[in-house]
């Protein structure tokens, strides 16, 4: 697979962790930053690997900052990105198998280096279980073409 990955400062040291178990997992990682841990601004990273998700260039993206929660909320308003925040490899997994999600958001302040390799690797090996979570995951994507919510795009 192709992965986008990027991170703010806070998550620089556990990105250049995660891109290491990504390349020898085989896979094809497009690193979109940063590049060190002086300060930046987490959603210029966050954005940029939604959109090389939504925009078919990545088939997936992973998003590191501090906590997770700001990454997940900048990935999020791209249309088509389902980013899930996850803080242990059973969240990993459900976020798959229910939710469909795309970007994985990982919070460096709560995730150790040997749990942060099963949540990838979780991550990426658990198929959608589709059913009805298709439905619901159908209804979520939807909002996207009502413009009627107020929805930037």
């Amino acid at each position: 697979m192709k992965i986008a990955i990027g991170a703010d400062h806070a998550g620089f040291e556990l990105k250049e962790k995660v891109k290491l178990i990504l390349q020898r997992l085989g896979h094809d990682v497009v690193d979109f930053g940063t590049g060190s841990t002086e300060s930046v601004d987490y959603p210029d990273f966050g954005l940029k690997v939604a959109r090389s998700v939504a925009s078919g260039q990545s088939d997936r993206g992973i998003a590191i900052c501090w906590t997770g929660n700001g990454m997940t909320m900048a990935a999020n308003k791209v249309d088509g990105i389902r980013a899930s925040l996850c803080l242990n490899v059973d969240m990993a997994k459900l976020a798959r198998e229910h939710n469909d999600a795309n970007v994985l958001t990982m919070a460096s302040k709560y995730t150790p280096d040997n749990v942060a390799e099963q949540i990838v690797m979780t991550w990426l090996t658990t198929s959608f279980d589709g059913g009805r979570h298709e439905r619901r995951v159908n209804k979520i994507m939807a909002t996207e073409k009502d413009d009627t919510l107020g929805r930037i795009h």
